[in-house]
């Protein structure tokens, strides 16, 4: 009894908690995350300078309306971000509290267990070894009741490293639990940050655009303003395109290396045994009046739905696409407009907020604003196809992610000056717009 009481007070020592620092895992992963993004955006970044250095003209927006936009959009996205982290950090703490249950019930069952071999050895007269040698008993029953000692030695051995495993695993959960609800702490705190931040965002946003209401009435009909946003998406797809063309040669070289690279490390091991449709110019979509509503053309209830799959060819998607929100489509490919060129691009009206869903699988190449386009996002779907995604209150994903088709990459909304909510939806191939309607299903 004396030995297993010690045995016992030993196991009790290592279920005291240990009183180390713990380091929350989400500023570890944040920082890893954007370190990768940080060369692409800092492509983007230059690029943008680049279209925007030779103009000289401020278009149909200030650039502090553009830094609000860009400001609201960018909260939107922390804040999308910051629900997911929530809602993995609360299933991880319910996860670790079942596991908890079931190895508290786990360890008071074992020592139960304990107790009752214990109370056995008392019964049986708590004989031992030695007094069971020198007894001068019957040698068969010496026999038999030192093999039982033995296996009650093993049972209880055995009994003791599983309790002392199952109280060490109940403190690394307790651990992994409080440090799952300091990360959820933080989420929180980090969350009203943010929506503080977005409540004045939006409302310093308002006033601007109050601000500059009749200047943007103004130029918002102004065909040239239309031309040089044309213009500027024109360049902005191009530079994009030569940027996925450089980095799919620099994968390919990589591949390559990596190719000759072990055929040389094969031949050094065999060697020692020896001895990758048509379409027309785009232009960016003109601002959409309230006083005068536009008629709808057509209703969108259906939006692309979510699927894993990947590598799929996308012309072989034509005809089975899906619009990438639900509402009214007011503007089609190719229509007249009344103060400018035709459209090259859709305009689905739809309530602010609204969900935007990428219609294929791909990589975001670019997700910032642009003048003309407000919150812009585009997809690489490879194939030199793009789809275009514009006047976002907020774009969800970074330039670099990758999307599955049905994947949310935006809310809907009214920048780069419209006065209607609603998404510019447009596709290219090989840099030129075409009609997505060829392409898309509305039923």
């Amino acid at each position: 009894m004396r030995l297993l009481a010690a045995a016992l007070a030993g196991v009790l020592l290592l279920a005291l908690p240990a009183d180390a620092a713990k380091l929350s895992e989400r500023a570890k992963q944040k920082r890893a995350a954007e370190n990768a993004r940080s060369g692409l955006q800092q492509k983007l970044n230059d690029l943008k300078r680049d279209i925007q250095k030779t103009e000289s003209a401020k278009g149909h927006a200030s650039d502090d309306l553009a830094k609000s936009e860009q400001a609201i959009s960018e909260t939107n996205r922390s804040l999308y971000e910051l629900a997911g982290e929530q809602r993995e950090t609360q299933a991880k703490i319910a996860q670790l509290t079942a596991q908890q249950v079931k190895l508290e019930a786990a360890v008071k069952l074992q020592q139960t267990q304990l107790a009752t071999l214990a109370r056995q050895q008392y019964a049986s007269g708590n004989e031992d070894r030695t007094k069971l040698l020198l007894s001068g008993d019957n040698p068969n029953r010496i026999q038999r009741e030192l093999r039982y000692l033995g296996y009650v030695a093993q049972a209880q051995a055995k009994l003791i490293a599983s309790l002392q495993a199952n109280l060490q695993a109940i403190e690394t959960s307790k651990e992994e639990t409080e440090t799952a609800k300091q990360a959820l702490d933080e989420i929180a705190e980090e969350t009203a940050a943010q929506k503080s931040a977005l409540e004045q965002e939006k409302g310093r946003h308002a006033t601007l655009v109050a601000q500059l209401s009749n200047k943007l009435a103004t130029q918002k009909k102004a065909a040239g303003a239309i031309e040089r946003d044309e213009q500027r998406l024109g360049k902005l797809v191009n530079k994009l395109a030569q940027l996925i063309e450089e980095q799919q040669k620099a994968e390919a070289a990589e591949r390559l290396r990596r190719q000759r690279q072990a055929e040389a490390k094969r031949h050094a091991r065999n060697k020692g045994k020896k001895g990758a449709t048509k379409g027309g110019n785009i232009t960016s979509p003109d601002a959409i009046d309230d006083d005068e509503p536009p008629k709808t053309l057509a209703h969108n209830d259906y939006t692309p739905q979510a699927s894993v799959q990947t590598g799929v060819n996308f012309a072989s998607l034509r005809g089975r696409l899906r619009l990438p929100v639900r509402g009214d489509l007011i503007a089609k490919y190719g229509s007249r407009r009344d103060d400018g060129p035709a459209w090259k691009g859709l305009f689905i009206r739809t309530a602010e907020g609204a969900e935007v869903k990428a219609v294929a699988a791909g990589r975001v190449v670019f997700a910032d604003w642009l003048r003309g386009f407000g919150n812009l996002i585009i997809i690489d779907h490879g194939g030199q196809y793009l789809t275009i995604y514009g006047n976002n209150q907020a774009v969800l994903k970074h330039a670099g992610d990758n999307v599955k088709t049905g994947d949310v990459i935006a809310n809907a909304g009214n920048s780069g000056g419209n006065a209607q909510s609603g998404l510019y939806f447009e596709m290219r191939y090989q840099g030129r717009a075409f009609d997505p309607l060829e392409w898309i299903s509305l039923r």
